[in-house]
């Protein structure tokens, strides 16, 4: 049995059939069937995108998932208009924020160089925008974690992020159960919104394009 560890696990390509499911035939979705994603399924989810590559291995993403109708309620204030809907039909809507302070737990995550705590401490804008461009990064794993699973996703931006930190992370707001040390979630700011579940695909629009290899690359 191989694990994350273990080169052997990266030896073979995955199949054709995969590569339509996580990219070529996966959709961003607005519209949802009403059938559940339950708790263990979203801990599975999370126990594939950990693995996703960061910088020094910093893990920034801290992830807040919005499962019942009353959590769902409070980002609405948050929400421009058109989100609104695909919100509230939503199973679950994740808010993929990032610890400002990711910084303190680089001792376990990355032991070899015990140095880089201080350094991002004493650069609060290296750590700033690393912490943003890290927790994008976990959340595009987020979302191919979640195809590989068999669920949909539709990320979003369109709300407002200083009511979503204020109503979910503010000082004395009730987030979720936790030791406050262990993950203090005060110190968390939100990045981008994704929606979770099984999407209604009959009311799928014709799909945008791409842009062509020549359109976007180029090779030296």
């Amino acid at each position: 049995m191989t694990t994350p560890e273990s080169p052997e696990a990266l030896t073979e390509p995955v199949s054709e059939d995969a590569l339509d499911q996580l990219f070529r035939k996966a959709r961003t979705h607005s519209f949802w069937l009403a059938k559940p994603v339950d708790d263990g399924t979203l801990r599975r989810l999370y126990e594939l995108m950990k693995w996703g590559p960061t910088s020094a291995n910093g893990c920034p993403a801290r992830i807040l998932f919005l499962r019942t109708p009353e959590a769902k309620q409070r980002l609405v204030p948050a929400l421009v208009p058109a989100n609104v809907e695909k919100v509230l039909a939503a199973p679950v809507t994740a808010i993929v924020g990032f610890d400002v302070r990711f910084y303190d737990r680089l001792p376990k995550l990355f032991p070899q160089a015990p140095g880089f705590k201080d350094m991002f401490e004493k650069s609060p804008e290296l750590a700033d925008a690393t912490a943003r461009r890290n927790s994008s990064l976990q959340g595009a794993y987020l979302i191919l974690a979640a195809r590989a699973l068999g669920l949909d996703c539709g990320p979003m931006s369109g709300f407002d992020n200083a009511k979503v930190d204020q109503e979910f992370f503010g000082p004395g707001k009730e987030t979720a159960p936790s030791d406050p040390e262990l993950f203090p979630w005060t110190r968390v700011r939100s990045n981008f919104l994704c929606s979770i579940g099984h999407a209604d695909r009959s009311r799928l629009r014709p799909r945008n394009p791409r842009l062509d290899f020549e359109e976007a690359c180029a090779l030296l």
